[in-house]
């Protein structure tokens, strides 16, 4: 009635001595992996918050997370998002960043990573704080 399988299925494990077809990574690698992205598009904003509102608290945080991305990447630096000033965007990317650095977060701590988790955190902080701050009115009328 039905006519039978005539080819190997995709799902099944490869037999020992063989090669697979695919590199195959795991979960630690792809923790990993997924971590410095993250950490890698927070520097993108914290880069981009620096060009707008330069602080020594973003230099630090920038290098620090230049740092783990590096760290993570196996010793391949992350490439530098250059901002462009005058930009009003800045309680945006106080919200972006914030967000980034609660998704680095919830990864370090899924894979153990101290370091990371503790920068990330920090970083949550700051930019909460940087929202929260009173905003100046304008004096003009």
């Amino acid at each position: 009635m039905y006519e039978p399988i005539r080819s190997k299925s995709v799902h099944s494990t490869t037999m020992a001595g063989t090669t697979p077809d695919f590199p195959h990574r795991s979960r630690e690698e792809e923790l990993d992996i997924q971590l410095a992205g993250h950490l890698a598009a927070l520097l993108a904003v914290t880069d981009e918050l620096r060009a707008l509102a330069p602080s020594t608290d973003l230099d630090t945080a920038a290098g620090r997370l230049t740092g783990e991305v590096t760290r993570l990447r196996g010793g391949r630096t992350p490439v530098r998002a250059s901002g462009t000033a005058g930009d009003p965007r800045v309680a945006a990317l106080h919200e972006r960043a914030h967000a980034l650095a609660g998704r680095a977060l919830v990864v370090a701590a899924s894979r153990a990573d101290t370091a990371a988790a503790i920068l990330s955190a920090e970083r949550m902080d700051a930019h909460a704080a940087a929202l929260a701050e009173p905003k100046e009115l304008s004096t003009t009328h």
